[in-house]
């Protein structure tokens, strides 16, 4: 197994749309593995171009006989990581949405998904994300992919219609601030009161708004981590947590543990193989 590749393409999307990121992935001759999917501030779709994905809310669950399996994934925002065997060999495309777009491309609010880690697509999007998938199986390369599924997830209209504005310049504001603004500033913002704001703010997005800023810290810091270990450097885990807005080194290892159940060592010896393959370098660090 040791002389599998891999392999991660990156689509640029659309700026102001309703696709953060989207990353082609393939491997071939991997040692199959257990990989966490952590929590963020983004939905997870996933059009997966060989076997089904096989996943679950547990290591137990993702290995067992009660995993999950599906070939179009529609994941809902949540705080504790979702757990995906890999296999040997895999290929597919991995998108993430804004949550705030899911009214228009998925014909629910993000909420609706949220009591879910992974939700069977075709349940979401009807029987045509079936017949896009096949599609995407005929096209010839990545970018052919990506533009197939752009066009198609594509609303026709604004990819935020049907959001209360009160909530979308929430949610803009804390991306601006990177998860480091106060609910108090947030309500004062958007002329709320804070008990108002949060129950519109969860009614759309299934979280509260502390609970998304913190993702949205976490995944800059994660961000800047992972940054440092592609160029083939130790993270200076301090510098890191000053830099996005947790109170000391320990703050920042709190918050690993929380997300992904592991110290930020062990989570990046687990997930080495992918860093290095680029496989982490996928955009969602944007302030979208």
């Amino acid at each position: 197994m040791s002389g599998g590749s891999q392999e991660f393409v990156r689509a640029t999307p659309r700026p102001g749309g309703p696709i953060v990121s989207a990353i082609g992935y393939r491997s071939e001759g991997q040692r199959p593995a257990l990989h966490r999917g952590l929590p963020s501030p983004y939905l997870t779709v996933i059009f997966s171009l060989d076997g089904p994905v096989v996943g679950g809310a547990t290591a137990e669950q993702a290995t067992g006989t009660g995993a999950v399996r599906t070939d179009i994934v529609v994941g809902g925002l949540h705080q504790a990581p979702a757990f995906i065997a890999q296999p040997a060999h895999e290929a597919g495309i991995q998108l993430s949405l804004h949550p705030l777009a899911a009214r228009a491309v998925l014909g629910v609010p993000a909420a609706a998904l949220s009591g879910e880690i992974v939700t069977e697509g075709t349940d979401v999007f009807g029987p045509a994300a079936a017949r896009i998938r096949d599609r995407l199986h005929e096209l010839p390369g990545w970018a052919d992919r990506f533009a197939c599924l752009a066009a198609y997830l594509r609303p026709d209209d604004d990819p935020f219609a049907g959001v209360r504005p009160e909530v979308a310049e929430a949610w803009t504001w804390l991306a601006r601030h990177r998860g480091a603004g106060t609910l108090p500033g947030l309500a004062a913002h958007v002329a709320l009161s804070e008990r108002r704001l949060t129950t519109l703010f969860r009614a759309e997005t299934g979280l509260s708004p502390g609970q998304a800023a913190r993702l949205m810290r976490f995944q800059h810091a994660k961000a800047a981590v992972v940054r440092a270990v592609a160029r083939g450097a130790p993270p200076d885990l301090a510098r890191v947590a000053a830099a996005h807005g947790y109170a000391d080194h320990s703050h920042l290892v709190r918050a690993f543990h929380r997300y992904t159940g592991l110290s930020p060592t062990a989570w990046l010896a687990e997930e080495c193989r992918n860093i290095q393959a680029g496989g982490h370098l996928n955009g969602e660090e944007s302030d979208s």
